[in-house]
Protein backbone atom coordinates (compact mmCIF):
# COMPACT_ATOMS: atom_id res chain seq x y z
CA UNK A 1 0.00 0.00 0.00
CA UNK A 2 2.41 2.38 0.84
CA UNK A 3 4.64 1.72 -2.49
CA UNK A 4 1.45 2.93 -4.74
CA UNK A 5 0.89 6.50 -1.98
CA UNK A 6 4.77 6.84 -2.86
CA UNK A 7 4.13 7.28 -6.20
CA UNK A 8 1.24 9.32 -6.14
CA UNK A 9 2.77 11.89 -3.90
CA UNK A 10 5.88 11.93 -5.61
CA UNK A 11 3.75 12.46 -9.17
CA UNK A 12 1.79 15.11 -7.66
CA UNK A 13 5.00 16.89 -6.52
CA UNK A 14 6.35 16.49 -9.68
CA UNK A 15 3.62 18.38 -11.70
CA UNK A 16 4.09 21.30 -8.85
CA UNK A 17 7.73 21.12 -9.67
CA UNK A 18 7.06 21.42 -13.28
CA UNK A 19 4.09 23.39 -13.79
CA UNK A 20 4.04 25.69 -11.15
CA UNK A 21 8.05 25.91 -10.28
CA UNK A 22 9.67 25.72 -13.42
CA UNK A 23 6.82 27.25 -15.43
CA UNK A 24 7.15 24.64 -18.02
CA UNK A 25 3.77 24.11 -20.59
CA UNK A 26 1.07 21.69 -18.68
CA UNK A 27 1.84 19.19 -21.68
CA UNK A 28 5.30 18.69 -21.07
CA UNK A 29 5.08 18.85 -17.14
CA UNK A 30 1.98 16.02 -17.09
CA UNK A 31 4.72 14.15 -19.53
CA UNK A 32 7.52 14.01 -17.27
CA UNK A 33 5.51 13.35 -14.28
CA UNK A 34 4.55 10.25 -15.91
CA UNK A 35 7.80 9.26 -16.96
CA UNK A 36 8.81 10.09 -13.21
CA UNK A 37 6.26 7.91 -11.40
CA UNK A 38 6.44 4.89 -14.25
CA UNK A 39 10.18 4.67 -13.39
CA UNK A 40 9.48 4.31 -9.55
CA UNK A 41 6.67 2.36 -9.28
CA UNK A 42 7.58 -1.31 -9.66
CA UNK A 43 4.74 -2.61 -11.14
CA UNK A 44 5.59 -1.10 -14.21
CA UNK A 45 8.71 -3.16 -16.04
CA UNK A 46 11.12 0.07 -16.39
CA UNK A 47 11.94 -0.91 -20.12
CA UNK A 48 8.07 -0.69 -20.87
CA UNK A 49 7.27 2.96 -19.10
CA UNK A 50 7.80 4.61 -22.32
CA UNK A 51 5.47 2.49 -24.42
CA UNK A 52 2.92 2.37 -22.08
CA UNK A 53 2.14 6.07 -21.65
CA UNK A 54 2.32 6.47 -25.39
CA UNK A 55 -0.44 3.69 -25.67
CA UNK A 56 -2.56 5.78 -22.59
CA UNK A 57 -1.91 8.82 -24.73
CA UNK A 58 -3.14 7.25 -27.75
CA UNK A 59 -6.12 5.17 -26.71
CA UNK A 60 -7.31 9.23 -24.37
CA UNK A 61 -6.66 10.80 -28.06
CA UNK A 62 -8.89 8.58 -29.82
CA UNK A 63 -11.76 8.97 -27.71
CA UNK A 64 -11.63 13.02 -26.80
CA UNK A 65 -9.44 14.68 -30.06
CA UNK A 66 -11.86 15.24 -32.63
CA UNK A 67 -14.81 16.47 -30.15
CA UNK A 68 -12.19 18.58 -28.56
CA UNK A 69 -11.12 19.88 -31.32
CA UNK A 70 -14.66 20.57 -32.88
CA UNK A 71 -16.08 22.48 -29.87
CA UNK A 72 -12.78 24.70 -30.11
CA UNK A 73 -14.38 25.79 -33.55
CA UNK A 74 -17.93 26.28 -32.31
CA UNK A 75 -16.94 28.16 -28.98
CA UNK A 76 -14.60 30.59 -31.22
CA UNK A 77 -16.75 30.89 -33.98
CA UNK A 78 -19.71 31.70 -30.96
CA UNK A 79 -17.64 34.21 -29.90
CA UNK A 80 -16.27 35.94 -33.35
CA UNK A 81 -19.73 35.80 -34.73
CA UNK A 82 -21.15 37.53 -32.15
CA UNK A 83 -23.46 34.55 -31.08
CA UNK A 84 -22.41 34.53 -27.76
CA UNK A 85 -23.18 38.37 -27.36
CA UNK A 86 -26.51 37.73 -28.65
CA UNK A 87 -26.96 34.46 -26.17
CA UNK A 88 -26.58 36.95 -23.72
CA UNK A 89 -28.77 39.48 -24.28
CA UNK A 90 -31.30 36.84 -25.12
CA UNK A 91 -31.14 36.29 -21.41
CA UNK A 92 -31.26 39.93 -20.71
CA UNK A 93 -34.45 40.44 -22.03
CA UNK A 94 -36.07 37.69 -20.12
CA UNK A 95 -34.93 39.11 -16.37
CA UNK A 96 -34.67 42.72 -17.15
CA UNK A 97 -31.89 44.73 -16.20
CA UNK A 98 -33.07 44.55 -12.19
CA UNK A 99 -31.88 40.96 -12.43
CA UNK A 100 -29.50 41.08 -14.93
CA UNK A 101 -27.23 38.64 -12.77
CA UNK A 102 -29.66 36.20 -13.96
CA UNK A 103 -28.67 36.82 -17.31
CA UNK A 104 -24.32 36.33 -16.63
CA UNK A 105 -25.26 33.14 -14.83
CA UNK A 106 -27.77 31.88 -17.30
CA UNK A 107 -25.33 33.07 -19.87
CA UNK A 108 -22.04 31.26 -18.36
CA UNK A 109 -23.69 28.20 -17.54
CA UNK A 110 -25.13 27.90 -21.09
CA UNK A 111 -21.61 29.10 -22.76
CA UNK A 112 -19.70 27.14 -21.08
CA UNK A 113 -20.53 23.49 -22.27
CA UNK A 114 -18.89 24.17 -25.69
CA UNK A 115 -17.06 27.25 -24.92
CA UNK A 116 -13.95 26.85 -22.60
CA UNK A 117 -14.34 28.38 -18.87
CA UNK A 118 -11.87 31.42 -19.72
CA UNK A 119 -13.09 32.83 -22.97
CA UNK A 120 -16.44 32.51 -21.52
CA UNK A 121 -15.04 34.80 -18.40
CA UNK A 122 -13.56 37.21 -21.05
CA UNK A 123 -16.31 37.54 -22.94
CA UNK A 124 -18.98 38.13 -19.80
CA UNK A 125 -16.77 40.26 -17.43
CA UNK A 126 -16.95 43.62 -19.64
CA UNK A 127 -20.81 43.02 -19.65
CA UNK A 128 -20.53 42.65 -15.50
CA UNK A 129 -18.15 45.85 -15.74
CA UNK A 130 -20.58 47.73 -18.04
CA UNK A 131 -23.42 46.98 -15.96
CA UNK A 132 -20.98 48.03 -12.45
CA UNK A 133 -20.48 51.38 -14.68
CA UNK A 134 -24.27 52.13 -14.97
CA UNK A 135 -25.91 50.53 -12.09
CA UNK A 136 -22.92 51.49 -9.62
CA UNK A 137 -23.78 48.16 -7.45
CA UNK A 138 -24.08 44.41 -7.25
CA UNK A 139 -20.42 43.76 -8.57
CA UNK A 140 -19.36 41.04 -6.58
CA UNK A 141 -22.65 39.60 -7.21
CA UNK A 142 -22.17 39.57 -11.47
CA UNK A 143 -18.22 38.28 -11.26
CA UNK A 144 -19.56 35.44 -8.92
CA UNK A 145 -22.47 34.61 -11.38
CA UNK A 146 -20.46 34.49 -14.38
CA UNK A 147 -18.17 32.71 -12.60
CA UNK A 148 -20.42 29.90 -11.21
CA UNK A 149 -22.36 29.53 -14.31
CA UNK A 150 -18.59 28.94 -16.21
CA UNK A 151 -17.53 26.62 -13.65
CA UNK A 152 -20.12 24.10 -13.42
CA UNK A 153 -20.75 23.35 -17.22
CA UNK A 154 -16.62 23.04 -16.99
CA UNK A 155 -16.39 20.67 -14.93
CA UNK A 156 -19.80 18.29 -15.12
CA UNK A 157 -20.94 18.57 -18.52
CA UNK A 158 -19.46 17.33 -22.45
CA UNK A 159 -18.40 18.29 -24.49
CA UNK A 160 -15.68 20.55 -21.93
CA UNK A 161 -12.36 18.43 -22.01
CA UNK A 162 -12.58 16.96 -18.50
CA UNK A 163 -15.96 15.64 -18.48
CA UNK A 164 -15.74 14.27 -22.03
CA UNK A 165 -12.42 12.55 -20.68
CA UNK A 166 -13.61 11.28 -17.80
CA UNK A 167 -16.71 9.77 -19.79
CA UNK A 168 -14.05 7.83 -21.18
CA UNK A 169 -12.27 6.75 -18.80
CA UNK A 170 -14.51 5.20 -16.58
CA UNK A 171 -16.46 3.82 -19.25
CA UNK A 172 -19.75 6.06 -19.21
CA UNK A 173 -21.92 7.22 -22.25
CA UNK A 174 -21.84 10.77 -22.83
CA UNK A 175 -24.96 11.40 -23.40
CA UNK A 176 -25.49 10.29 -19.59
CA UNK A 177 -23.36 12.05 -18.38
CA UNK A 178 -24.60 15.31 -20.10
CA UNK A 179 -28.08 14.81 -18.77
CA UNK A 180 -27.21 14.40 -15.20
CA UNK A 181 -24.11 16.52 -15.29
CA UNK A 182 -27.16 19.48 -16.18
CA UNK A 183 -28.92 18.26 -13.52
CA UNK A 184 -26.34 18.28 -10.62
CA UNK A 185 -24.74 21.80 -12.41
CA UNK A 186 -28.00 23.63 -11.84
CA UNK A 187 -27.76 23.67 -7.83
CA UNK A 188 -24.20 24.08 -7.79
CA UNK A 189 -24.64 27.16 -10.01
CA UNK A 190 -27.38 28.64 -8.28
CA UNK A 191 -25.87 28.18 -4.52
CA UNK A 192 -22.94 29.52 -5.97
CA UNK A 193 -23.95 32.19 -8.49
CA UNK A 194 -26.82 33.56 -6.46
CA UNK A 195 -26.84 32.52 -2.93
CA UNK A 196 -23.07 32.85 -2.19
CA UNK A 197 -22.75 36.44 -4.34
CA UNK A 198 -25.90 37.65 -3.10
CA UNK A 199 -24.48 37.17 0.20
CA UNK A 200 -20.55 38.41 -0.23
CA UNK A 201 -21.88 41.36 -2.19
CA UNK A 202 -23.68 42.88 1.06
CA UNK A 203 -20.34 42.33 2.57
CA UNK A 204 -17.93 43.38 -0.15
CA UNK A 205 -17.51 46.75 -2.27
CA UNK A 206 -15.55 46.10 -5.24
CA UNK A 207 -14.33 49.53 -7.39
CA UNK A 208 -14.46 49.79 -11.06
CA UNK A 209 -11.15 50.11 -11.96
CA UNK A 210 -9.62 50.38 -15.49
CA UNK A 211 -7.94 46.97 -16.53
CA UNK A 212 -6.93 44.99 -19.64
CA UNK A 213 -7.40 48.45 -21.29
CA UNK A 214 -10.47 48.63 -20.84
CA UNK A 215 -12.24 52.03 -19.87
CA UNK A 216 -16.04 52.94 -19.52
CA UNK A 217 -17.08 53.88 -22.85
CA UNK A 218 -15.45 50.26 -24.32
CA UNK A 219 -17.62 48.22 -21.64
CA UNK A 220 -20.68 50.54 -22.58
CA UNK A 221 -20.14 49.46 -26.20
CA UNK A 222 -19.60 46.04 -25.93
CA UNK A 223 -23.09 45.99 -23.33
CA UNK A 224 -25.17 48.32 -26.34
CA UNK A 225 -24.24 46.68 -29.33
CA UNK A 226 -26.91 46.94 -31.68
CA UNK A 227 -29.23 43.88 -32.19
CA UNK A 228 -29.03 44.36 -35.86
CA UNK A 229 -25.19 43.85 -35.64
CA UNK A 230 -25.73 40.37 -34.26
CA UNK A 231 -27.05 36.93 -35.61
CA UNK A 232 -30.46 35.60 -34.58
CA UNK A 233 -31.18 34.02 -31.40
CA UNK A 234 -32.63 30.83 -32.49
CA UNK A 235 -29.25 30.67 -34.96
CA UNK A 236 -27.15 31.74 -32.40
CA UNK A 237 -28.42 28.84 -30.14
CA UNK A 238 -28.20 26.40 -32.77
CA UNK A 239 -24.71 25.25 -32.44
CA UNK A 240 -25.45 24.55 -28.41
CA UNK A 241 -28.30 23.23 -28.33
CA UNK A 242 -27.91 20.46 -31.50
CA UNK A 243 -25.10 18.31 -29.94
CA UNK A 244 -27.16 18.05 -27.04
CA UNK A 245 -29.99 16.35 -28.56
CA UNK A 246 -28.14 14.52 -30.86
CA UNK A 247 -26.31 13.16 -27.95
CA UNK A 248 -28.91 12.70 -25.66
CA UNK A 249 -31.17 11.04 -28.65
CA UNK A 250 -28.43 8.06 -28.28
CA UNK A 251 -29.01 8.00 -24.73
CA UNK A 252 -32.90 7.62 -24.84
CA UNK A 253 -32.94 5.59 -27.03
CA UNK A 254 -30.55 3.16 -25.51
CA UNK A 255 -32.39 3.14 -22.23
CA UNK A 256 -35.89 2.67 -23.62
CA UNK A 257 -34.87 -0.07 -26.47
CA UNK A 258 -35.82 1.03 -29.87
CA UNK A 259 -35.49 -1.18 -33.43
CA UNK A 260 -32.56 -1.77 -34.54
CA UNK A 261 -32.35 0.72 -37.54
CA UNK A 262 -33.43 3.54 -35.23
CA UNK A 263 -31.11 2.64 -32.63
CA UNK A 264 -28.63 2.45 -35.46
CA UNK A 265 -28.99 5.92 -36.30
CA UNK A 266 -28.93 7.72 -33.20
CA UNK A 267 -25.97 5.70 -32.62
CA UNK A 268 -24.36 7.34 -35.28
CA UNK A 269 -25.77 10.90 -34.66
CA UNK A 270 -25.34 11.09 -31.18
CA UNK A 271 -21.80 10.19 -31.35
CA UNK A 272 -19.67 12.88 -30.00
CA UNK A 273 -17.85 13.05 -32.76
CA UNK A 274 -20.33 13.17 -35.34
CA UNK A 275 -22.76 15.32 -32.86
CA UNK A 276 -20.14 17.88 -32.65
CA UNK A 277 -18.68 17.98 -36.25
CA UNK A 278 -22.11 18.94 -37.22
CA UNK A 279 -21.90 21.92 -34.45
CA UNK A 280 -19.21 23.02 -35.90
CA UNK A 281 -19.83 23.32 -39.34
CA UNK A 282 -23.23 25.37 -38.05
CA UNK A 283 -20.91 27.89 -35.98
CA UNK A 284 -18.66 28.14 -38.58
CA UNK A 285 -21.39 29.01 -41.47
CA UNK A 286 -22.66 31.45 -39.31
CA UNK A 287 -19.04 33.15 -38.50
CA UNK A 288 -18.82 33.18 -42.42
CA UNK A 289 -22.21 34.83 -43.12
CA UNK A 290 -22.42 37.29 -40.09
CA UNK A 291 -18.70 38.51 -40.72
CA UNK A 292 -19.08 38.22 -44.90
CA UNK A 293 -15.71 35.92 -44.85
CA UNK A 294 -14.31 34.70 -47.69
CA UNK A 295 -13.42 30.91 -47.77
CA UNK A 296 -9.68 31.93 -47.50
CA UNK A 297 -10.86 34.18 -44.42
CA UNK A 298 -12.91 31.49 -42.91
CA UNK A 299 -10.52 28.98 -42.97
CA UNK A 300 -7.82 31.66 -41.73
CA UNK A 301 -10.31 31.65 -38.66
CA UNK A 302 -10.92 28.02 -37.98
CA UNK A 303 -6.93 27.09 -38.07
CA UNK A 304 -7.00 29.72 -35.24
CA UNK A 305 -9.30 27.52 -33.11
CA UNK A 306 -7.89 24.05 -34.47
CA UNK A 307 -4.62 25.73 -33.20
CA UNK A 308 -6.16 26.89 -29.82
CA UNK A 309 -7.96 23.39 -29.10
CA UNK A 310 -4.49 21.50 -30.32
CA UNK A 311 -3.22 22.42 -26.88
CA UNK A 312 -6.24 21.21 -25.04
CA UNK A 313 -6.09 18.18 -27.03
CA UNK A 314 -2.75 17.96 -26.08
CA UNK A 315 -2.70 18.57 -22.80
CA UNK A 316 -6.20 16.42 -21.80
CA UNK A 317 -4.17 13.28 -23.24
CA UNK A 318 -1.24 13.92 -21.43
CA UNK A 319 -3.50 14.02 -17.80
CA UNK A 320 -4.69 10.53 -19.54
CA UNK A 321 -1.38 9.30 -19.63
CA UNK A 322 -0.47 10.63 -16.02
CA UNK A 323 -4.07 9.49 -14.60
CA UNK A 324 -3.31 6.06 -16.80
CA UNK A 325 0.19 5.64 -15.38
CA UNK A 326 -1.46 5.81 -11.30
CA UNK A 327 -3.87 3.76 -12.33
CA UNK A 328 -1.32 0.78 -13.21
CA UNK A 329 1.22 1.72 -9.95
CA UNK A 330 -2.05 0.43 -8.36
CA UNK A 331 -2.62 4.54 -6.57
CA UNK A 332 -6.85 3.81 -6.61
CA UNK A 333 -6.81 0.63 -4.96
CA UNK A 334 -4.59 2.22 -2.42
CA UNK A 335 -6.62 5.25 -1.53
CA UNK A 336 -9.63 3.81 -1.67
CA UNK A 337 -8.85 0.85 0.44
CA UNK A 338 -7.79 3.71 2.66
CA UNK A 339 -10.14 5.55 2.94
CA UNK A 340 -12.54 2.28 2.83
CA UNK A 341 -11.08 1.54 6.14
CA UNK A 342 -11.86 5.09 7.54
CA UNK A 343 -15.50 4.20 6.47
CA UNK A 344 -15.94 7.13 3.79
CA UNK A 345 -17.61 5.51 0.03
CA UNK A 346 -16.26 5.63 -2.66
CA UNK A 347 -18.21 8.28 -4.23
CA UNK A 348 -16.87 10.72 -1.42
CA UNK A 349 -13.47 8.81 -1.48
CA UNK A 350 -13.11 9.93 -5.42
CA UNK A 351 -14.56 13.60 -4.26
CA UNK A 352 -11.80 14.07 -1.64
CA UNK A 353 -9.31 12.73 -3.94
CA UNK A 354 -10.10 14.97 -6.74
CA UNK A 355 -10.00 18.35 -4.61
CA UNK A 356 -6.49 17.48 -3.23
CA UNK A 357 -4.99 16.71 -6.39
CA UNK A 358 -6.59 19.87 -7.66
CA UNK A 359 -5.65 21.75 -4.46
CA UNK A 360 -1.68 20.94 -5.04
CA UNK A 361 -1.74 21.80 -8.84
CA UNK A 362 -4.60 23.72 -9.47
CA UNK A 363 -5.45 22.37 -13.42
CA UNK A 364 -9.19 21.34 -13.15
CA UNK A 365 -8.89 19.13 -16.04
CA UNK A 366 -5.60 17.33 -14.84
CA UNK A 367 -7.38 16.85 -11.44
CA UNK A 368 -10.54 15.15 -13.17
CA UNK A 369 -8.57 12.73 -15.78
CA UNK A 370 -6.14 11.72 -12.92
CA UNK A 371 -9.03 10.75 -10.66
CA UNK A 372 -11.24 9.26 -12.94
CA UNK A 373 -8.14 7.01 -14.38
CA UNK A 374 -7.63 6.22 -10.30
CA UNK A 375 -11.18 5.52 -9.24
CA UNK A 376 -12.52 3.63 -13.05
CA UNK A 377 -11.56 0.29 -12.00
CA UNK A 378 -13.83 1.00 -8.84
CA UNK A 379 -16.77 1.80 -11.05
CA UNK A 380 -17.81 -1.47 -11.01
CA UNK A 381 -18.38 -1.61 -7.34
CA UNK A 382 -20.85 1.00 -6.62
CA UNK A 383 -24.51 0.70 -5.36
CA UNK A 384 -25.48 2.89 -8.29
CA UNK A 385 -24.46 4.03 -12.18
CA UNK A 386 -21.07 5.13 -12.44
CA UNK A 387 -22.17 8.12 -13.93
CA UNK A 388 -22.38 9.44 -10.25
CA UNK A 389 -18.84 8.52 -10.05
CA UNK A 390 -17.98 11.24 -12.89
CA UNK A 391 -20.30 13.66 -10.66
CA UNK A 392 -18.24 13.23 -7.36
CA UNK A 393 -14.84 13.91 -9.46
CA UNK A 394 -16.47 16.91 -11.23
CA UNK A 395 -17.88 18.69 -7.89
CA UNK A 396 -14.04 17.69 -6.35
CA UNK A 397 -12.72 19.62 -8.85
CA UNK A 398 -14.27 22.76 -7.59
CA UNK A 399 -13.13 22.56 -4.27
CA UNK A 400 -10.92 25.46 -3.97
CA UNK A 401 -8.98 27.72 -6.05
CA UNK A 402 -5.80 29.64 -5.48
CA UNK A 403 -2.36 31.02 -6.93
CA UNK A 404 -1.46 28.37 -8.78
CA UNK A 405 -4.49 28.15 -10.59
CA UNK A 406 -5.01 29.86 -14.08
CA UNK A 407 -8.28 30.53 -13.15
CA UNK A 408 -7.76 32.54 -10.33
CA UNK A 409 -5.55 35.20 -12.24
CA UNK A 410 -8.26 35.32 -14.95
CA UNK A 411 -10.59 36.29 -12.59
CA UNK A 412 -8.43 38.45 -10.77
CA UNK A 413 -6.75 40.73 -13.67
CA UNK A 414 -10.02 40.48 -16.06
CA UNK A 415 -12.33 41.57 -13.68
CA UNK A 416 -9.82 44.30 -12.17
CA UNK A 417 -9.93 42.45 -8.77
CA UNK A 418 -6.77 42.53 -6.09
CA UNK A 419 -6.35 39.15 -4.89
CA UNK A 420 -7.79 39.80 -1.30
CA UNK A 421 -10.84 40.28 -3.61
CA UNK A 422 -10.41 37.48 -5.71
CA UNK A 423 -10.45 35.01 -3.03
CA UNK A 424 -13.49 36.35 -1.69
CA UNK A 425 -15.53 36.41 -4.61
CA UNK A 426 -14.10 33.34 -6.46
CA UNK A 427 -11.61 31.53 -4.37
CA UNK A 428 -14.48 30.71 -1.77
CA UNK A 429 -17.24 30.32 -4.19
CA UNK A 430 -15.51 27.84 -5.26
CA UNK A 431 -16.05 25.27 -2.07
CA UNK A 432 -19.31 26.46 -1.82
CA UNK A 433 -20.45 24.67 -4.83
CA UNK A 434 -18.18 21.69 -4.60
CA UNK A 435 -20.40 20.77 -1.77
CA UNK A 436 -23.21 21.77 -2.83
CA UNK A 437 -22.39 19.26 -5.74
CA UNK A 438 -21.22 16.11 -3.57
CA UNK A 439 -24.61 16.78 -1.80
CA UNK A 440 -26.46 16.94 -4.59
CA UNK A 441 -24.53 13.75 -6.30
CA UNK A 442 -24.87 11.84 -2.90
CA UNK A 443 -28.75 12.64 -2.89
CA UNK A 444 -29.75 11.76 -6.47
CA UNK A 445 -27.27 8.85 -6.21
CA UNK A 446 -29.56 7.64 -3.41
CA UNK A 447 -33.04 8.04 -4.88
CA UNK A 448 -32.30 7.76 -8.43
CA UNK A 449 -29.22 4.64 -8.59
CA UNK A 450 -30.10 4.79 -12.52
CA UNK A 451 -29.24 0.65 -12.27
Amino acid sequence: MLLPLLAFVIGVFAIVFFVIRLKLPAFIGLTLSAFIVGIVTPEIPFAEVPAQIATIFGNTMTGIGIPILMASVVGKSLMDSGAAIRIVRGFLNVTGEEKSELSLLGSSYLLSIPVFFDNVFYLLAPLARAMKARTKIKYPLYIACISAGALVTHTLVPPTPGPLAMASNIGVDVGMVMIVGIIVAIPCSVVGGLVYGRWIDKRLDIPLRETMGSTKESLEQVANKPLEELPGLGVSLLPIILPVIFVGSDTITKAIGVSESVGGLTSFIGNPTFALTIAALIAASILAMQKGFSTEELAESLERSLESGGIIVAITAAGGAFGGILKAAGVGQAIAGGLSELGIPLIVSAWLITGLIKIAQGSTTVALLTTSSIMAPFASQLSCHPVYLITAIGTGGMMFSWFNDSGFWIINKVAGLNESETFKVWSFLNPVMSITGIIMTLIMSRLFPLI
